[in-house]
C-alpha cells in the first residue's frame, strides 16, 4: 500500500507538470477560419484585455484540473490513514443503538474533513477571482455561503447514505438497482424545489424593477409558451461582476431570472437576445432531457460501481480496514469511484450540452432576429467575465458545457 501511495503522488506530480506545460507553454492559436471575423478577439478586445483574460482563465483551468485528482487523493488519504475507521468508532460511541444516528455522525465527520482539505484550493480560486476583479464578494459572505452549502448538502446526503447502506445490507446483489429506483423521484423533486427553496438561501430574488423590460420579456415568454407571469432579478452585484440569466424550473414552476449585473451592463436588445436563448432551453425541453440524462447516467454509474467495488474491497480492503461493502467505512471508496466515473463521462455530457446551447442560439436568432445585439452581447460577456475566447481543446472537452465564445460568435455572424 505504501508503494501505491508513492506511485499515486508521483503520478499526481507528473500530471501537474504536464497540465501546467499544456496550459501555459503550448501554442493554442486562433484557428485561421476565425481571424478577421466578429469572432476574432482582436476585433473587440484590446491586447491587454485578451492577455489578462487568457491568464486568468488558464489559472482557473489549472485549479480545476488539479482539484479533481486532489479530491481523489483526499478519499485515498482518509482510507489509507485510518480516518474512515476512526469515524465509524466515534459514530458508534456517540450513537450506540441507532444506525441512522451513526450514519449522520459518520457523514458529518467525513464531509467536514473533505471540506477542510478542499478549502485551500477553493480559497485560492476565490482569491484569484478577487485579485482579477471578477469576484467582489467579501470573505465573510463567501465563507457563509460555504457554510450554507455544507449544511444543505448534509440535510440532503445523510438520509440518502443511510438508505444506501440499509439496502446494501438487506440486498447485497440488487442494492444498486433499488437505490437508483428510489433516487429517481427524489431527483425529480430536487429539480422542482431547487429554484424556489434552495436558490433563495444564497441570493435575494425580487420582481424585475424595469417594468418596460419586464413586459418585453413576458411577450417573448408568451411566444415561447412559457407559463409564467413573473420575471425575477437577483442581486449578484454584491458578489460578482460576471453576468448571467436563466430560465429554470419545470412546468408551472418555471422562473425567468436575470442577474442585476446583466441588467446593468447590457442594453435592452442584448438582454432580449439572452432571454430568448434561455427560453429556448424551456421550449426544447432541455431541462427534461437533462433530468432524463441525470437519471440514466446515475443508473449506469450505480451498476458500474456495483460491478467493481466488491473486487476492489477483496483486493485492497484489508489495507483500509474494510471487510465488506455494508460497513460505513467503505463510503470514501464509493465516493472515490463515483468521482472518477463522473469525471470520465463529463466529456460526453459536455458534448450533449454544447449541442443544446447551439440549438438555443439558433432559436434566439430566429425569435429576436437582431444579429448585432447577439454579437455585442457575447462580446460584452467575454470582456466582463474575463473569459478566454478560444480555450485549449482539453479545456473545452472537460469544462465547457457551452461552445467556445469564438465558435458562438462565428456561428451568429454567419447566421442567415
Amino acid at each position: 500500500m505504501k508503494k501505491f501511495y508513492i506511485a499515486f503522488v508521483s503520478l499526481l506530480t507528473i500530471y501537474g507538470i504536464g497540465i501546467s506545460y499544456y496550459l501555459f507553454q503550448m501554442d493554442h492559436s486562433l484557428p485561421e477560419i476565425f481571424i478577421g471575423s466578429a469572432a476574432d478577439p482582436s476585433t473587440f478586445m484590446t491586447a491587454e484585455q485578451l492577455r489578462i483574460a487568457t491568464l486568468f482563465s488558464r489559472l482557473k483551468y489549472f485549479l480545476f484540473f488539479m482539484g479533481i485528482p486532489w479530491e481523489w487523493a483526499i478519499y485515498l488519504l482518509i482510507l489509507g490513514l485510518g480516518f474512515s475507521t476512526l469515524f465509524v468508532i466515534m459514530a458508534k460511541k456517540l450513537s450506540k443503538k441507532s444506525f441512522f444516528g451513526q450514519t449522520a455522525i459518520y457523514v458529518f465527520l467525513l464531509s467536514l474533513v473533505v471540506a477542510l482539505l478542499q478549502l485551500p484550493l477553493q480559497y485560492y480560486s476565490y482569491k484569484l477571482s478577487r485579485d482579477y476583479g471578477i469576484n467582489i464578494q467579501p470573505f465573510g459572505s463567501w465563507i457563509a455561503d460555504k457554510g450554507k452549502s455544507f449544511i444543505i448538502d448534509l440535510i440532503l446526503t445523510i438520509p440518502m447514505i443511510w438508505l444506501l447502506y440499509v439496502l446494501i445490507n438487506k440486498s447485497p446483489k440488487k442494492w444498486w438497482f433499488w437505490f437508483w429506483l428510489i433516487s429517481v423521484p427524489l431527483t425529480i423533486l430536487l429539480f422542482f424545489i431547487q429554484p424556489v427553496v434552495i436558490d433563495p438561501v444564497f441570493n435575494d430574488f425580487q420582481s424585475l424593477e424595469n417594468k418596460e423590460l419586464k413586459e418585453d420579456i413576458l411577450i417573448l415568454a408568451e411566444k415561447a409558451e412559457i407559463p409564467t407571469e413573473q420575471v425575477y432579478q437577483v442581486n449578484m452585484s454584491e458578489k460578482t461582476k460576471s453576468m448571467n440569466a436563466y430560465v429554470t424550473g419545470i412546468g408551472s414552476n418555471a422562473r425567468i431570472v436575470l442577474w442585476d449585473t446583466t441588467l446593468n451592463k447590457l442594453n435592452k436588445e442584448e438582454i432580449l437576445f439572452i432571454m430568448a436563448h434561455e427560453m429556448a432551453h424551456y421550449v426544447y425541453k432541455h431541462i427534461y432531457w437533462m433530468l432524463l440524462g441525470t437519471i440514466a447516467s446515475s443508473l449506469a454509474l450505480s451498476y458500474i460501481v456495483y460491478r467493481l467495488v466488491n473486487w476492489i474491497i477483496k483486493k485492497y480492503g484489508a489495507y483500509w480496514g474494510i471487510s465488506r461493502l455494508g460497513d460505513l467505512r467503505s463510503l470514501p471508496l464509493l465516493l472515490l469511484m463515483i468521482s472518477i466515473l463522473s469525471f470520465a463521462i463529463s466529456p460526453i455530457e459536455n458534448t450533449v450540452s454544447r449541442q443544446s446551447e447551439r440549438a438555443a442560439d439558433k432559436y434566439a436568432m430566429e425569435m429576436v432576429g437582431d444579429k448585432n445585439a447577439a454579437i455585442s452581447s457575447f462580446q460584452k460577456l467575454t470582456i466582463e467575465s474575463l473569459s478566454e475566447p478560444n480555450p485549449p481543446e482539453l479545456v473545452k472537452i472537460f469544462l465547457y458545457s457551452h461552445p467556445t465564445m469564438v465558435e458562438r460568435l462565428y456561428t451568429i455572424s454567419s447566421f442567415k
